[in-house]
Formats: structure tokens, sequence, C-alpha cells
């Protein structure tokens, strides 16, 4: 799992996986970006969508998110999800 979100939540937030050292500067620098809510704050970032966060940085954590997740898996699963 690399994205957790609740559709039915105002306002929009999203829970990704995020590199420790990483997620404490975005905290420090961006007050959308709070420890997971809910999660083991020391991996998981919850991005707030009503701040200022631009499109772009939210578009670089979900894939940053992606990758730590993928990066984990085994070679088998990395194979499977080369070739969809």
């Amino acid at each position: 799992m690399f994205a957790l979100t609740g559709l039915d939540r105002i306002p929009f937030s999203v829970n990704l996986k995020c590199d420790p050292e990483r997620a404490i500067t975005l905290r420090e620098h961006h007050p959308e970006v709070q420890p997971g809510y809910h999660m083991n704050k020391k991996h998981w970032n919850t991005i707030n969508f009503s701040g200022n966060l631009a499109t772009n940085r939210l578009y670089e954590l979900i894939n940053h998110s992606y990758d730590l997740v993928v990066s984990g898996l085994p070679k088998k699963d990395k194979e499977a999800l080369e070739n969809l």
C-alpha cells in the first residue's frame, strides 16, 4: 500500500509513505504535510489538500510513495508490475 485516503472526508487528504528523513524536512517546510494520521508517523505523512502545496509537488510525493513500496517488493512482483 502506498496511499490511503477516504473519499468522503472534507477537507480531502491522503496518507503517503515517505522516507523518514525526507518526511521530517517536508513537515518543517509545508504546513499541509503532517505526521501520518493513524499510521506509523516515522514512515507516513498525511497531506492536506486544502493548503498551498503545489500540484507538481503532490504528484512527486505520490510517485515517491509508490517507488518506496515497489522497491521493497520481491523481484517476481516487480517484474509483474513492469509487464502491466
